[in-house]
């Protein structure tokens, strides 16, 4: 069973890390493994604004690079409890399909999808033709 309250705590923590000083929209996010482990993740903006990364993306190449690839269920906090963008849902689906998605807000109201739900008809690993040997 997932503890969404428990993940979504560590999301809150880590946007209070948040690097936004350009648009001022901190994001925290973790992702929790099949394991138990959980990597947190924040925004980390940039003033040429293209080597920006999501909170979502930070969480999750942040828990490549410990070896933790199996992840199960990811929280994404902001204030207004929007859902991950483009970038981050692709990301979402090459790394963890079939995650539990958890997104809160400053409330503390916490809502769940999925990435299915968030990025129907996708291309992904399966899209691609099997390599062929020449």
């Amino acid at each position: 069973m997932i503890d969404a309250e428990a993940l979504m705590r560590e999301a809150r923590e880590a946007r209070e890390q948040a690097y936004a000083p350009y648009s001022g929209f901190k994001v925290g996010s973790a992702v929790l493994d099949a394991d138990g482990t959980v990597s947190p993740g924040c925004n980390v903006e940039n003033a040429a604004f293209g080597p920006t990364i999501c909170a979502e993306r930070v969480a999750l190449t942040g828990a490549v690079a410990r070896g933790k690839t199996r992840p199960v269920a990811i929280a994404v906090m902001t204030e207004p409890g929007v859902t991950p963008c483009g970038v981050c849902r692709q990301v979402m689906l090459e790394l963890g399909p079939d995650m539990r998605v958890f997104i809160g807000n400053g409330e503390g109201q916490i809502s769940e999808t999925t990435v299915q739900e968030l990025l129907p008809g996708a291309f992904g690993p399966n899209s691609m033709p099997e390599p062929t040997a020449d």
